[in-house]
């Protein structure tokens, strides 16, 4: 591999911090220490791995439902934050409104557009979930089929699928889903713990934006998010510091390994406040907040540069915050070439200042222009 570019700074790589230049192409080629650089470690950028984000409905004034080429102008406003992959995450809606957004999904996999982040596939949120913790969702809810499952891969790659595993034969299905590839995980649920267990035993492997939209904490009457405290691997977390209190987030991080973060961005992401789309709905954002019309938080304005400066100022240390950010959604999703600053891995970097604000980003090779 020949080395088209190079960055300087304080690369942090996959086995720790390093002072130097990172070689690169479409790849990652090479990762050099300098010894004679004079500068202070506070004049020195920092650069991470590409933030990876599997929860985007929309960014930019657009939502992803709305089909079309929304997809990419969504991949490009969350580059800009240092985003170089994500998952476009749908609502529940009409059986011909999802299709709909994601044969405008499936044209944003198959090529990425310059300028933008990488679409690695769909995060179906909707519509197999619970009428009882729609959160933001419309009540147009169903009880998944293995066929129209299939019939929804087959237009766009479902890397990740949530349902409330309370509901009909959904536990039943949890491990054909598997078999297809597809990351299951438990959200808007009424569920019960004992629910949220079995559906961890048949195979189902996270948990979408967790303590919101399910059961919680309670120890009489345990749910869905103590069956994650208990017991999960991955689970997704909003850190925007409005969906979850600050203590339920360190709580969190004591108890779930892997515990990742999402934006659930909407079209409000990098817009004034004013109202928005997001699905069939309209949605308002104000002071930095998505509400509907009855005060409920419908999704966020959330970008990933932000949620790391969040988990640096809750106390983590940036390379753990960074893993959150990067490295476990990677993992998550079975990624061994993102997520990481090595050699051979994709060349998805940014750059930060030491306020932590994004300098420089690169997908794949590609220097993103931030204006």
């Amino acid at each position: 591999m020949t080395p088209a570019s190079s960055l300087h700074g304080r690369i942090l790589t996959a086995n720790g911090w390093v002072r130097g230049d990172i070689h690169f192409g479409t790849h990652i080629a090479a990762i050099s220490s300098d010894h004679t650089d004079p500068r202070g470690e506070d004049e020195v950028p920092l650069i991470l791995p590409g933030f990876i984000d599997l929860h985007v409905h929309g960014g930019a004034g657009v939502d992803i439902m709305q089909g079309g080429d929304t997809a990419t102008t969504v991949a490009r406003a969350h580059a800009r934050h240092g985003t170089t992959a994500m998952l476009g995450t749908t609502m529940t809606a009409h059986a011909d409104d999802i299709v709909r957004a994601l044969q405008g999904l499936s044209s944003a996999i198959a090529q990425r557009a310059p300028g933008t982040a990488r679409v690695l596939g769909v995060h179906l949120e909707g519509p197999f979930i619970s009428a009882e913790r729609l959160g933001a969702q419309p009540p147009l809810m169903v009880e998944a089929t293995l066929d129209e499952v299939r019939h929804l891969h087959a237009i766009a790659p479902i890397k990740v699928l949530t349902l409330a595993p309370e509901i009909g034969q959904h536990q039943a299905l949890i491990p054909a889903l598997c078999a297809l590839g597809i990351r299951v995980q438990l959200g808007h649920s009424a569920g019960t713990y004992a629910d949220g267990v079995a559906a961890l035993e048949a195979g189902a492997a996270g948990f979408t934006h967790l303590f919101n939209g399910m059961t919680g904490v309670d120890h009489y009457h345990p749910g869905i998010a103590t069956a994650a405290l208990a017991h999960a691997e991955y689970a997704e977390l909003i850190p925007d510091l409005q969906h979850v209190h600050p203590g339920a987030i360190r709580t969190a991080l004591r108890a779930i390994p892997r515990l990742y973060c999402v934006t659930d961005a909407t079209a409000a992401t990098g817009m004034p406040d004013g109202e928005y789309a997001l699905g069939v709905q309209r949605v308002h954002k104000c002071l930095g907040c998505v509400r509907l019309e009855s005060g409920s938080l419908a999704g966020s304005a959330l970008t990933m540069d932000q949620a790391l400066r969040n988990l640096v100022a809750l106390g983590l240390a940036l390379d753990d915050a960074s893993n959150r950010v990067s490295r476990f959604p990677a993992n998550y999703l079975g990624l061994q070439d993102r997520g990481r600053v090595q050699p051979g891995a994709w060349a998805d970097l940014v750059v930060l200042d030491r306020d932590l604000r994004v300098q420089q980003v690169v997908v794949e090779g590609e220097r993103i222009a931030l204006d």
